[in-house]
């Protein structure tokens, strides 16, 4: 099974879109660890947003989906749903 997932992090004010076949838990913990990238700017990402597909593409194809969007309204608008 696969996971596109949004997280927010209060203290940038920014979201974040990904996918992953982890355990979503254990995809936040890395993004809270040390390291370099994105979501490395700051300690406080929370999963507000995920859905669950059972093909790898189909999570590929929803994340640059919503990746391409480039608006905070329309996430906004999608985890308010």
């Amino acid at each position: 099974m696969f996971h596109v997932y949004i997280l927010f992090s209060r203290s940038q004010d920014k979201y974040y879109v990904g996918y992953t076949s982890m355990v979503l838990e254990e995809r936040l913990r890395r993004h809270l660890s040390t390291h370099k990238g994105f979501t490395a700017r700051a300690k406080d990402w929370a999963i507000v947003y995920s859905e669950l597909f059972d093909q790898k593409s189909l999570a590929i194809s929803r994340e640059q989906e919503i990746k391409k969007w480039k608006s905070k309204t329309k996430i906004v608008e999608l985890i308010s749903k």
